[in-house]
């Protein structure tokens, strides 16, 4: 069965962006018959997953593999609640496929807050929400993989599946195990228990004490995190769709490389995606030129956590320079304050230059292992401005371990030298710099993994010194929703308790929780009473031999090496970059800086 839009033009002509549903979109691949049908479900809208990279490497990797493979994304209220009305099934959108027909779909959850969304696609497919529903029944394999998956328990009783670590190969090696096994079998979850990123949590039980906290995982399986080890061998798509609206990243995207070196103890990616992979000048002006011609965008962004570290940079912007066509621009959005170099922002688009000091004071960024000093801050400013930059955006978090006030007055103090070293040249143009502030979230597989987010009060009072303090011309000051960052920090490091309060949620109207004009806080608050959960009990402070909700998953890294982190954090003792020296994360046998390869 395919849908057809011609039954659905009058609902297309009343809704937004109507664009976002269409497919035909510039570069579009329609899989030939295959064997295996599997759906890259994205869920959030349109245009900020078609800004995703990865979800287009992972659908490439199952279309390497002769597979058929297309793309979903979370349709907004005005379109989702008109075909739900029309009985229609939400459907892919180049094979314009109804969801309950793949053989697969695998969601990148990417954010806790669109948890809600994977049920509101699943409804509007028509295919039941709780695994336990769909057995043995013919409906598809239900997977989650992206970062949120390294703690999975709050959605395990909606999923089969989840894929931890690097997608590039596991998810299509699990679609040749579903063929092989005749389908959804017992023997197939157990065989695909046992291969290297793959969870299935039905396969997992979890044991709690009296006080309800976790006191054992019984399964025979241990969830191992999967590793590509050579990012230019690895699959990566030489052609990409072109949206059909205007995206969030509206441009060819190439990753220079995977992992960091840093290791902020605030950074769940920094952890999870270790070690750092890279890939070489060759591969990726070979990628870059290939996406720039298939697609005819004008700008190419060098993605990784931290692109000026990575070592050839002034080589790969070179290459690039003589091999992509005139007029193409190089945006490097990850650059550290103390990596950036004049040379490299020259020919960006002078809009805006973004630095993330973290932290005000050089007291707490050493707490925080964010081995940057007020000079460095400084000094990547002045050479902004001398090119011509004259918009800076700093971000910092609030609510870090062991801050003060006085910390957050040190905010001012870089604001106020930022805006000194603008003004010691003549400038065309007046500076304006935008501070925002996100509270604190604690996150999984970090050295502060254990910590007790703030509360309400405590958030309040520390953006009220921000606002006294910062109340200066040129200078805006924004913060994040401690309704939103409360409801992140619960299911971050959330266990399967939380699947009821999900399911309540999304029945009560909940949708699209990450956006602001969406969220709906009182049924929220309804379904965590209604489900008699706390959720205080998440945001507490975990004792440092407290069973976690993710620590039957194997990431490669000892939880004692985050211990330790953690008990440097509070002595203010900076462990700086693996570029320095080996920390003992527990990677060493794979980690090339272990290996003096940095």
């Amino acid at each position: 069965m395919t849908v057809n839009l011609d039954d659905i033009k009058d609902i297309l002509s009343r809704v937004e962006k109507p664009a976002r549903y269409t497919g035909g979109e510039y570069g579009e691949v329609i899989s030939p018959p295959s064997p295996f049908y599997f759906c890259m479900a994205f869920p959030d809208l349109y245009e900020v997953g078609m800004s995703n990279l990865g979800i287009k490497i992972v659908a490439e990797s199952f279309r390497r593999r002769g597979y058929a493979a297309d793309y979903c994304f979370a349709p907004y209220t005005d379109f989702g609640d008109a075909i739900k009305k029309a009985g229609v099934p939400l459907y892919s959108l180049a094979l314009k496929k109804p969801l309950a027909e793949f053989d697969m779909i695998g969601f990148s959850v990417q954010f806790e807050l669109c948890y809600t969304n994977i049920l509101y696609m699943l409804d509007l497919a028509g295919i039941p929400l709780r695994r336990k529903d769909r057995a043995s029944k013919n409906y598809p394999l239900i997977a989650i993989g992206g970062p949120c998956a390294v703690n999975p328990e709050p959605l395990a009783d909606f999923v089969d599946l989840v894929f931890i670590g690097d997608g590039e190969s596991v998810d299509a090696d699990v679609a040749a195990l579903y063929l092989e096994c005749g389908g959804a079998t017992e023997q197939f979850f157990r065989r695909a228990a046992a291969m290297e990123g793959v969870y299935v949590p039905a396969l997992m039980e979890v044991k709690y004490d009296k006080e309800g906290h976790i006191c054992a995982f019984e399964g025979d399986f241990k969830p191992r995190r999967a590793i590509i080890g050579d990012l230019d061998g690895a699959i990566f798509p030489a052609t990409q769709p072109v949206p059909n609206c205007e995206s969030v990243f509206d441009r060819s995207i190439i990753e220079v490389m995977r992992g960091c070196y840093r290791g902020c103890r605030f950074c769940q990616a920094g952890f999870i995606y270790r070690p750092v992979r890279r890939r070489n000048v060759d591969t990726l002006t070979r990628q870059a030129c290939s996406l720039i011609a298939s697609t005819g965008y004008d700008e190419v962004s060098l993605n990784s956590l931290s692109t000026g570290d990575y070592p050839r940079l002034r080589e790969l912007i070179k290459s690039l320079k003589a091999s992509l066509p005139a007029g193409v621009t190089l945006a490097l959005p990850s650059l550290r304050v103390d990596s950036f170099d004049a040379d490299f922002a020259q020919d960006a688009r002078k809009i805006s230059l973004t630095f993330a000091p973290e932290a005000g004071s050089q007291r707490l960024r050493d707490v925080i292992n964010k081995d940057i000093t007020e000079d460095e801050i400084l000094s990547a400013a002045e050479s902004a401005f001398d090119i011509g930059y004259s918009a800076v955006k700093l971000y910092f978090m609030l609510g870090l371990p062991t801050e003060t006030d006085d910390d957050l007055h040190a905010i001012r103090r870089i604001v106020d030298l930022i805006k000194s070293a603008y003004g010691r040249k003549a400038r065309a143009k007046s500076l304006r710099v935008s501070v925002s502030v996100s509270t604190f979230i604690p996150k999984p597989f970090t050295p502060f993994q254990w910590e007790a987010q703030c509360s309400e009060e405590e958030v309040e009072a520390k953006q009220k010194v921000l606002r006294d303090c910062l109340y200066i011309k040129g200078v805006t000051l924004s913060w994040s929703d401690y309704f939103t960052s409360r409801l992140e920090g619960v299911f971050a490091r959330g266990d399967r308790r939380l699947g009821k309060v999900l399911e309540r949620a999304y029945e009560l109207g909940c949708r699209f929780d990450g956006w602001t004009k969406d969220l709906n806080k009182q049924a929220w608050a309804q379904a965590f009473e209604d489900c008699g959960v706390d959720p205080a009990i998440y945001t507490r402070e975990r004792g440092m031999d407290e069973l976690l909700p993710w620590d039957f998953i194997d990431i490669g890294m000892d939880k004692k090496f985050f211990a330790r982190e953690r008990e440097r954090a509070y002595g203010g003792v900076v462990t700086g970059s693996c570029k320095k020296g080996c920390a003992g994360c527990g990677l060493q046998k794979i980690c090339p800086a272990a290996r003096g390869d940095r």
